[in-house]
């Protein structure tokens, strides 16, 4: 289409021409004492058109002539700019390539080849793009050294860096973080935290952000940060379900785990929501702890209530040895004297559950020792009796056997008592 509307427009040129140049009877007289000159109007137009022509040539080379000195700069320019980026490249896959002393060496020739305070563009290149090659020259040293456990190198350049990213951006957040992770290898947990704090509001909720604070807050013994981060990863997706889930599970395990006093469980515990309180883990950890700590039995009966209704709701859920260890906290937490009203609703359910399983040995011995810790020593007597033919659980067997013989005692049956405690010893 170019081409056609090329060719229209030089026949519409050649024919104009051939209009006004073709019957023009002009004449063009130049007077030069004592000379004179007659030319044609078409004559005297085409020499204008050379003269013009001829003038305008002139002036571009000239200006050309002039302007090759600094074309000469700016080539050289262009090609130390290559060069220097060559040196960038080739640092950054030595680096990837495990070749630190390579990779150190190249980020420093490129630190010597570029200005420290560059205050024009050099090349076609700006002074901020300077600056950001410098910083990246400096954190590329100082990962090398890092790897080459060379302390004092990387820490040099690591100052280097953060002087070259004054202003706020990508290049400074990828400083920071990269210290932080400096400092969680090394241990030292405080530092990590400190140089995440510098960075913006917004760089500190990313992904990579929050899972550098996540090891910091482990690392420090600050759980209640941890988990707090532990939740805007699961939030933001850093983590499938099951293994944000597990996270969760561990941390709050072990927060629970480092608790000093009823009154720093009671407020971790209530920290948790109410889905973490419902896992079996965590209620039958926090009541053991609870209980070894002189909490009182009836809230951790009541921090049970889920992890009952859930053992009940889906049995197969639980294996064995979760279902003895809720039993054996059940026992402790309902060895008290009091009649309180959650005392009662805890032996409704218990009885109730019995009676929907009367075959369940587990179900028989929570409810036998219940009616023993309550003076019913007929039902207790037999709910144990069953329960010691198919308990499986050693420890649970055993004081089911010191109770039977506690009971026949209390009878005055001496050889079923005698017979009790050597089961018990058996056992």
């Amino acid at each position: 289409m170019r081409a056609a509307l090329w060719l229209i427009g030089l026949f519409i040129a050649a024919v104009t021409l051939a209009l006004f140049a073709g019957d023009n009877e002009g004449t063009v007289t130049v007077f030069w004492p004592p000379h004179r000159v007659d030319l044609s109007v078409n004559l005297a137009l085409l020499l204008l058109a050379v003269l013009f022509a001829f003038w305008y040539a002139a002036l571009r080379g000239l200006a050309a002539l002039a302007e090759l000195p600094r074309q000469a700069r700016r080539w050289r320019a262009q090609q130390r700019e290559r060069a220097t980026q060559i040196l960038m490249l080739d640092a950054r896959v030595q680096l990837a390539a495990g070749r630190y002393l390579r990779a150190r060496k190249a980020a420093e020739q490129v630190l010597a080849r570029v200005p420290e305070q560059p205050g024009r563009a050099v090349g076609e290149t700006s002074p901020s793009t300077l600056l950001a090659l410098r910083t990246l020259a400096h954190l590329t040293a100082a990962e090398s050294a890092h790897a080459l456990q060379d302390e004092i190198t990387r820490n040099q350049h690591l100052e280097g860096a953060l002087a070259n990213a004054r202003a706020p951006g990508e290049l400074r957040e990828a400083v920071l973080l990269r210290a932080a992770q400096w400092a969680l290898n090394e241990r030292d947990p405080d530092a990590a935290l400190a140089r995440l704090a510098e960075l913006p509001s917004g760089a500190q909720r990313r992904t990579a952000a929050l899972r550098l604070k996540l090891k910091a807050a482990r690392q420090a013994g600050r759980l209640g940060d941890a988990m707090d981060t532990a939740r805007l990863l699961a939030k933001h997706g850093a983590f499938s379900p099951v293994g944000a889930a597990s996270l969760l599970r561990a941390l709050a395990a072990e927060q629970i785990a480092r608790a000093t006093d009823a009154e720093q469980l009671l407020q971790i515990w209530n920290g948790l929501d109410a889905r973490e309180r419902a896992l079996p883990e965590l209620a039958l950890g926090a009541a053991e702890h609870g209980l070894a700590l002189q909490l009182a039995p009836e809230r951790v009966r009541d921090w049970l209530v889920p992890a009952w209704d859930q053992m009940q709701a889906v049995p197969d859920a639980w294996t064995e040895s979760q279902r003895a260890r809720l039993v054996r906290v059940l026992e402790l937490a309902m060895a008290t004297s009091t009649r309180e009203a959650s005392d009662q609703d805890w032996l409704g359910r218990i009885e109730t559950a019995q009676q929907a399983a009367p075959r369940d040995a587990l179900l028989q011995y929570l409810a036998g020792m219940s009616c023993v810790q309550r003076g019913l020593w007929g039902r207790a007597q037999l709910l144990l009796g069953q329960a010691v033919r198919t308990l499986d659980d050693e420890p649970l067997r055993r004081n089911a056997w010191c109770a039977l013989a506690r009971l026949a005692e209390q009878r005055g049956d001496d050889a079923a008592a005698a017979q009790a405690w050597r089961e018990a010893a058996q056992a």
